[in-house]
């Protein structure tokens, strides 16, 4: 279960004992989730290099006292949620490098009479504590003297002697579950001077009489104070706020989830009688006050916001604020208002004349404003205001001009319906989000802009650079871009990032050319390589854009099947040269003619027959066939009649149509055989097509005068019916 850094994942297995063999080049065990009851001296024996061991959510009730002896190294152990009903410090004796502890979830009452973590001079996390934990006992944390995080689940700790926790010189983050009002005033006490920032959970917060100080010596430490779940009433708050101003160092208060069991009814005079407070950030988030309508507004604080810098009430049903109270939040520098229910009626009491003199910052984000036009007249009476957010407002329209706060150089407008943008808003903008509202264009001249957002909109292209030549980041995620062209984005000079990831790409060869040649695209696309995959081509569907390279085919499919037809052209430019050449078209012709030769009556009717035999001859012999053999056969007694292409043959009929034609209305073929005969291309033609109809009726059709003497070498192989019958039969010689 180890992988190559020596990481050995072991949990969820089922095992009920640490297995055997562990080795020195484990640095990192994970045994969490399993059934493991004890921890045995050899079972971590040899692995002294052990970095983490991890044990957390097992069954672990005991631990021999020399079971972490060989782990030296050692610098993270978590054994919580076990069953461990005691700490001893034996166990923890010799980890000199522990810096996280983890001991929660156990079932433990106390810590011993002693420290468990004398020995731990490195220990920077420390959580610890049950439900089952009841008693903190002085000496408990002696040898730590600094402690990043300390963690306690101490809500059912019920007893706390005083200077337990003061062994401890600096806490960074304390965590602290308490429902002991009594024991919350005490540690905080003894805390002011440590603690940097301290978190409590679950309290009801006391109505303490006492001071937070009392017999304290500045300067304080702590800084930061956190309620997260506590439940507080108008009484306890009015005590608090009066005794938290002697914390001269807290600057910020935090109440997360809480509850408030009041009407604001608070002692404003004995708050406004105990001085200035010396706080500068209030953050409420999620506070819950029953009747929050009946809420009163607050008067006679006024005199407690003025020092006031930064105020977050998220969450919390907030509709209005009165304009008397707001004017008096005279340093208020940032402000968010977002998820409550602030409407456009009561934005105009909240931002009245003169309110919030110094606010640079306000978030109105996911309330009820409806009307965009409104909304920017109340906010341009903070004259000081540079950011604003008012996103995830349903404005549903957008006016063609709006009036705006003179130096608002941030402006959130994302998801808030608005169907186009408009010269409402302003020229003064550095950044500016319009996500999430379908648009489908971007045009706007907004010379100052550097950063623009156009996420989950409905672009096809990037917008025009000309109206925005500063711009240094634009995002354009989740559009419907298709792709982007070199000139596009060359004509954004400045541009830093662009973020164009998550759309549907068309992997053109245009396209993937500009990606592949642009060497500063990788180091300005945001999320490269990885959100840019191609939509089309199918082929490539799925496919990085920076990883897809189309074929020649694909990319210049024109220029292909130009090539292709030019190509296909000349072949048949080339065929038709040749066939010219070679006769082709002659001898398909005859072919043809064969063809139907093949196809007509073996005989010709007897009344069809005209001539006694058909002479096939060489023209080069034609004086001998003329001048001697025509003579002598024609005048003989009984004369032959002959037939002669010369002579008989129709004009105007296609040739081949002539000899068969001749050929069937003739007897008998006489064939004059000389040198000349063979090497004539006619007569080749005539045995080719002609004749052969006359050799495969196996008839004595055929009658063969030999003019000159042949060799048979001379005969070509394409004669070889001449050469059968020259062979078989007998045939006259000449003289």
């Amino acid at each position: 279960s180890c992988d190559a850094s020596q990481l050995c994942n072991c949990s969820s297995m089922g095992l009920e004992f640490i297995p055997p063999g562990l080795t020195a080049k484990i640095t990192v065990l994970n045994l969490a989730h399993n059934r493991i009851k004890h921890i045995q001296s050899q079972d971590l024996q040899q692995a002294v290099n052990l970095r983490a061991l991890l044990l957390q959510s097992n069954e672990i009730s005991s631990i021999d006292e020399d079971s972490f002896q060989s782990l030296e190294r050692l610098e993270l152990l978590d054994l919580s949620n076990n069953s461990l009903a005691h700490l001893s410090p034996v166990w923890f004796g010799h980890l000199f490098s522990l810096q996280h502890l983890h001991l929660q979830g156990n079932s433990y009452r106390d810590l011993g009479q002693s420290s468990p973590f004398s020995s731990l001079r490195n220990l920077s996390s420390l959580h610890l504590g049950n439900p089952q934990f009841s008693v903190i006992r002085q000496g408990n944390f002696e040898g730590i003297e600094f402690l990043h995080k300390l963690w306690i689940d101490g809500s059912n700790l019920s007893q706390y002697e005083q200077g337990s926790l003061k062994s401890i010189k600096q806490i960074n983050h304390m965590i602290i579950n308490l429902r002991n009002s009594n024991i919350f005033s005490e540690i905080v006490r003894e805390l002011v001077h440590s603690v940097a920032w301290l978190e409590v959970a679950e309290i009801e917060l006391p109505v303490e009489k006492q001071s937070f100080v009392q017999n304290s010596t500045r300067p304080f430490r702590i800084e930061k104070l956190t309620f997260k779940e506590a439940l507080f009433t108008d009484e306890s708050i009015s005590r608090a706020i009066v005794s938290l101003k002697e914390i001269t160092s807290l600057k910020e208060l935090q109440a997360i989830n809480c509850v408030l069991e009041g009407k604001g009814r608070w002692d404003t005079t004995e708050i406004a009688r105990s001085g200035q407070s010396f706080v500068e950030t209030i953050i409420i988030i999620k506070a819950v006050i029953q009747n929050f309508h009946l809420f009163f507004d607050l008067e006679g604080m006024e005199s407690q916001v003025n020092k006031l810098k930064r105020l977050t009430i998220a969450s919390s049903n907030v509709f209005m604020v009165p304009c008397k109270l707001a004017r008096n939040f005279s340093s208020l520098l940032y402000l968010d208002f977002h998820d409550n229910l602030l409407v456009n009626k009561r934005l105009d009491e909240t931002i009245c004349e003169r309110s919030w003199p110094s606010l640079q910052t306000l978030n109105l984000s996911q309330n009820s404003l409806k009307s965009l036009e409104l909304t920017a007249k109340y906010i341009s009476r903070l004259p000081n205001l540079n950011n604003l957010d008012i996103s995830l407002n349903n404005f549903g329209e957008i006016p063609d001009g709006c009036k705006w706060p003179k130096h608002l150089k941030y402006l959130n407008l994302s998801s808030t319906q608005i169907p186009k943008v408009t010269r409402c808003i302003p020229e003064t903008l550095e950044v500016l989000d319009v996500s999430g509202n379908n648009l489908k264009e971007f045009g706007l001249q907004l010379p100052s802009l550097k950063e623009l957002y156009l996420t989950r909109n409905q672009l096809k292209t990037l917008p025009g650079a000309t109206p925005i030549l500063n711009l240094v980041s634009l995002s354009v995620r989740r559009n419907k871009l298709n792709s982007f062209s070199k000139e596009e984005f060359e004509s954004f000079r400045r541009m830093e990032l662009l973020d164009a990831s998550d759309n549907n790409f068309i992997c053109s060869c245009e396209f993937l050319s500009f990606v592949h040649h642009e060497a500063r695209l990788a180091q300005v696309l945001v999320g490269w390589p990885d959100k840019y995959v191609c939509d089309s081509p199918l082929a490539v569907r799925g496919a990085q854009v920076g990883a897809v390279r189309l074929s020649l085919m694909e990319c210049h499919r024109s220029l292909v099947v130009s090539l292709i037809c030019i190509l296909v052209f000349l072949v048949i430019l080339l065929l038709v040269a040749v066939g010219y050449k070679y006769h082709v078209v002659w001898y398909l012709r005859m072919t043809w003619a064969w063809l139907q030769a093949k196809r007509k009556p073996k005989r010709a009717p007897p009344k069809d027959v005209c001539y006694d035999a058909f002479v096939s001859y060489s023209e080069n012999d034609s004086e001998w066939v003329e001048s001697t053999m025509v003579r002598e056969l024609e005048q003989a007694c009984p004369p032959f009649r002959l037939c002669l292409h010369k002579r008989d043959f129709v004009p105007g009929k296609w040739i081949m149509d002539n000899i068969i034609d001749s050929i069937e209305k003739s007897r008998k073929t006489l064939f004059v055989l000389s040198e000349h005969f063979v090497q004539s291309e006619w007569c080749k033609y005539e045995l080719d097509f002609s004749h052969f109809r006359l050799f495969d009726e196996n008839n004595d059709a055929a009658i063969l005068i030999l003019l000159e003497p042949i060799q048979s070498k001379a005969i070509p192989k394409r004669f070889c019916k001449l050469r059968k019958i020259m062979n078989t039969k007998t045939y006259l010689e000449w003289p």
